[in-house]
């Protein structure tokens, strides 16, 4: 089976994401601006870019490499891997394991997670009807049991945070390193 993904056009994803009664691309953007300000990467790998999700955020003044993917990374080893929305569609322990690979020794991983909502849908609806497609491939992952997971894998917590999205949307925001030789 085709991941949903493949099939889903970019406008859609990106007018859903910019959607008021979803606001995730800034919040995903801000997330992405934050952690590159605290923690100075010349290296980036985005895991799920779609057409950017902050990539305009990113000074090539401070950061000299940018690797951005939608599936199976095959790049060399950056300081920071930020994956925002991406867990939820892949088998995490495997994806952790992949992401500890692509992550330098002493760098970061950093996973946006989406929350529960009593409030609102795992998908939020908007015009963007090719959206609800995801709906039936979208797990939510439990940040405790996610933390579990990447500490097994070989990366430590450094902190972890929530946000909420223009539309009132909670994530998670977690921020790890793989430990220095």
């Amino acid at each position: 089976m085709s991941s949903p993904w493949l099939r889903l056009p970019l406008t859609d994803y990106e007018g859903h994401m910019s959607a008021p009664n979803v606001g995730q691309a800034n919040l995903l953007a801000d997330v992405l601006e934050s952690v590159l300000s605290e923690l100075r990467p010349a290296t980036v790998a985005v895991i799920g870019c779609a057409g950017g999700n902050g990539f305009d955020r990113i000074d090539p003044l401070e950061v000299a490499r940018v690797v951005g993917t939608q599936s199976n990374p095959e790049f060399g080893a950056v300081e920071l891997v930020y994956a925002a929305l991406v867990f939820e569609y892949v088998d995490v322990p495997s994806a952790l394991r992949n992401l500890f690979l692509a992550c330098r020794h002493g760098g970061h991983l950093v996973a946006l997670l989406q929350l529960p909502s009593n409030a609102a849908a795992a998908v939020t609806h908007t015009a963007f009807t090719s959206i609800q497609t995801l709906s039936a491939s979208l797990k939510l992952v439990d940040p405790v049991a996610f933390e579990e997971m990447a500490q097994k894998t070989g990366f430590a917590l450094r902190r972890a945070t929530r946000v909420v999205s223009g539309a009132g949307k909670e994530f998670a925001v977690q921020v790890y390193q793989r430990p220095p030789v």
